[in-house]
């Protein structure tokens, strides 16, 4: 089977890596496809997977509109070169809209539901697979509930064990504590209008938490020269084991909130976008969802001042494991066995907790 994926963010490369590891021991051949935007081209080539750029992602309005013309011709023409037996990808419109070109299904995960995004690729798409969370009306009958999340299919146990040589490349002694903090750039269409730390409150952030400890910063766009020296210096296939070992995260950004939900690391989440990934962890007591800076320090300290804070979140992480299913296992049976299994799991829903 040849499948084509396309990635739109560096957390798609690894929502797909052991998917496609296992695939390809299988004897599947596995394309992916991806705009210049952050990290992703450095994670693809660091796997050692086969990709195809379509070149620099446009940030302003007018751009996009053009790029989603561009990057829908060039999904064509590599679709047609590489001659896929199905597409796959995180809520693409350009793949979608490829694969309707091509007469070939288009698989999707989605779990942002940013909404002008999905109107453009769901009436291209087979099916769409989803936690199982209430979610907003999608405009097709192909969604595919399950117990999990995306970061699930790279940090499940399964395929996760977090290595503390991450101490060394840090340069800390063993088991020292230090704090993550993310900065996201703001300018991702889901991000118009939307908003988390000033630039004085997350300079008031920084200086006062590296009072207590190490502090590391990952940011998507230029650090200003004050904060530079914080800035984590890693390479990005390392970043999980470092928000692992971690003792806090706080951070703009969803995906590492979420991740650190599931490895058991504190995590206080600033945005005024509420994902309901991000609402159903904090149910967890794993996560603290701000939709501002308002209390954020204050809620960062009483977290440090807790005694076994680390243990205490592991013993959560550990509940909601036992509650959601290795994502990838499930992701795996059901291309495979496409279109057999999107008729099974329609008839039984209860079916993919078969792959807990």
């Amino acid at each position: 089977m040849k499948i084509l994926i396309d990635i739109g963010h560096p957390g798609h490369v690894h929502l797909f890596k052991n998917f496609t590891w296992e695939m390809q021991k299988k004897g599947h051949e596995i394309l992916f496809t991806c705009r210049d935007k952050e990290f992703e081209i450095y994670l693809l080539e660091s796997y050692g997977f086969k990709y195809k750029s379509f070149g620099k992602k446009f940030k302003k309005l007018a751009g996009k509109l053009f790029g989603l013309v561009k990057f829908d011709i060039q999904a064509t023409l590599a679709g047609l070169a590489f001659k896929p037996d199905i597409f796959m990808s995180h809520g693409s419109m350009y793949v979608a809209h490829a694969s309707f070109l091509l007469r070939k299904p288009h698989i999707s995960f989605e779990d942002t539901f940013n909404m002008e995004q999905v109107k453009l690729y769901s009436p291209f798409t087979e099916a769409i697979l989803v936690n199982d969370f209430k979610a907003p009306p999608l405009t097709t009958d192909n969604v595919i509930p399950y117990k999990g999340y995306h970061e699930l299919a790279y940090l499940h146990p399964n395929w996760f064990t977090p290595n503390p040589d991450i101490f060394q490349i840090l340069k800390l002694e063993n088991k020292e504590p230090y704090i993550i903090i993310r900065f996201v750039s703001w300018d991702a269409s889901h991000d118009v209008g939307q908003g988390g730390l000033t630039l004085e409150y997350k300079e008031k952030i920084v200086t006062t938490l590296a009072k207590k400890m190490k502090v590391f910063i990952s940011s998507e766009g230029e650090l200003p020269k004050n904060l530079k020296p914080y800035q984590i210096r890693i390479p990005a296939e390392k970043m999980h084991d470092a928000l692992a070992f971690a003792t806090l995260f706080i951070g703009e950004g969803a995906t590492m909130a979420s991740e650190c939900a599931i490895l058991g690391t504190p995590s206080i989440y600033v945005n005024s976008l509420d994902p309901l990934t991000i609402k159903e962890q904090e149910s967890y007591g794993l996560l603290f969802d701000y939709r501002n800076a308002e209390g954020v320090l204050e809620k960062a300290v009483e977290l440090l001042n807790q005694e076994n804070l680390k243990e205490n979140f592991q013993i959560k992480k550990e509940k909601l494991l036992s509650e959601k299913i290795d994502v990838t296992a499930f992701t795996i049976w059901f291309i495979e066995n496409y279109p057999q299994s999107l008729e099974t799991v329609k008839k039984d829903p209860t079916y993919p907790l078969r792959f807990k």
